[in-house]
């Protein structure tokens, strides 16, 4: 189901709560919801449909992968970018690191660690931020 995007900073400002199993059908609307915005958005954390959990969809290399309760274990390589979100007007200035080590549940709920470099990381950063309550 495609959700409405969450445009409320008092809400996208609060950390989510970690997802579980149960949460299969919050990850497909956000699925959903990211394939409704292709044109414009290459990312989404479930606050961002109103839904305080920690889960994340981004387009990855031109397929879209799901991520559980992410953590970034390893950064490096800090740069400074501009970006843009669909719960927030306008781009602001951030930094962002190239390369990312990530730990994480996929759909069965099997963690994984992968490293991830370029726009990929720099779209999973974003997520997390989201997922932490931070907006740039």
């Amino acid at each position: 189901m495609i959700r409405p995007i969450m445009k409320d900073p008092l809400f996208l400002g609060r950390k989510a709560t970690p997802a579980t199993a149960e949460d299969a059908a919050v990850a497909q609307d956000l699925l959903d919801t990211l394939a409704a915005h292709k044109d414009g958005c290459v990312g989404m954390a479930a606050n961002m449909i109103g839904v305080s959990k920690a889960i994340s969809a981004f387009d990855s290399e031109g397929s879209y992968m799901l991520m559980y309760n992410p953590v970034i274990l390893k950064k490096s390589d800090l740069f400074q970018t501009e970006e843009g979100c669909l719960s927030l007007p306008g781009t602001r200035p951030t930094k962002r690191w190239r390369s990312i080590k990530v730990q994480y549940q996929n759909e069965k709920f099997q963690t994984r660690i992968k490293t991830f470099t370029g726009w990929t990381a720099q779209i999973i950063q974003h997520e997390i931020d989201h997922l932490n309550g931070v907006l740039i």
